[in-house]
């Protein structure tokens, strides 16, 4: 690591003023710390985002949960209102990573840090979250924007999220077993008003599929979405899975998650 200065702010107010000034939040640090080891990012002023009680707590706000930015994985994983009314949500929580950074990874430093194969940015957009900052609303739609890129600006602190709670949900993905992260994740919600489908995993970012979307819309059963054909041009190769196997995951795990969703 390169040397840097460490400021543990106890106020969201007071956070924003230091990452105004250049400082860098940091939240579970599981990408951030990681990435200074190997000298690929080297800030020279931390903000220790884990002090501030403002940024903790899940509470039910009528139809929907609001979870702070500061919630660990494990501890949306273990909510009991969470599990009774969104089930999908607290599943996706309990099998991100392993238990080490279950316990110390944050909802807001994932979905900020926005990991092509992370988990979490598939609940926000396959529910139509909301990601609240200390300057805005941003609906989940217009917040992610490609590879480990987002709609926050510079300084800009996500301080929770607002997931609506669906009528149906799960998520579905299979593991690279060696990190744990998904090869292809899916986050299937459905709603009064239509079906949502988010992806993971399979391209330079989360994104919502509307050929699945419209199928399930109009029947949602799985052979509806075993009927939709799934272009890989746009999907990853590496040395994990070629995109035709994403491709062809997709459309299995989609089948998957509407016939679990249908019990």
């Amino acid at each position: 690591m390169y040397p840097f200065t460490l400021e543990r702010p106890a106020t969201v107010a007071d956070a924003v003023k230091l990452a105004g000034a250049g400082g860098k939040p940091l939240a579970g640090g599981q990408t951030l710390l990681a990435s200074m080891k190997l000298r690929l990012s080297a800030p020279e002023q931390l903000v220790d985002l884990s002090g501030i009680k403002e940024l903790t707590g899940i509470r039910k706000d009528g139809n929907g949960f609001v979870i702070g930015a500061m919630a660990r994985h494990l501890d949306v994983a273990n909510n009991a209102e969470i599990k009774s009314a969104f089930p999908a949500l607290a599943d996706l929580a309990s099998r991100i990573g392993d238990r080490q950074v279950r316990a110390m990874g944050t909802l807001g430093g994932s979905v900020a840090n926005d990991d092509p194969a992370a988990c979490y940015p598939s609940a926000v957009l396959g529910t139509g979250a909301t990601v609240i900052t200390d300057r805005r609303e941003i609906a989940a739609d217009d917040f992610f924007l490609g590879l480990f890129t987002t709609a926050l600006e510079e300084g800009e602190l996500i301080t929770a999220i607002r997931f609506p709670i669906p009528k149906r949900a799960v998520y579905e993905k299979l593991r690279q077993k060696a990190s744990n992260f998904p090869l292809v994740g899916i986050f299937l919600a459905q709603y009064d008003n239509g079906v949502r489908v988010a992806v993971t995993g399979a391209g330079n970012g989360v994104f919502r599929h509307k050929g699945l979307e419209d199928a399930l819309n109009k029947s949602f059963t799985p052979e509806s979405a075993a009927g939709v054909k799934i272009d890989a041009s746009d999907l990853n190769t590496d040395l994990h899975a070629s995109a035709a196997y994403r491709a062809n995951l997709i459309s299995v795990l989609t089948q998957r998650a509407v016939a679990k969703a249908l019990g």
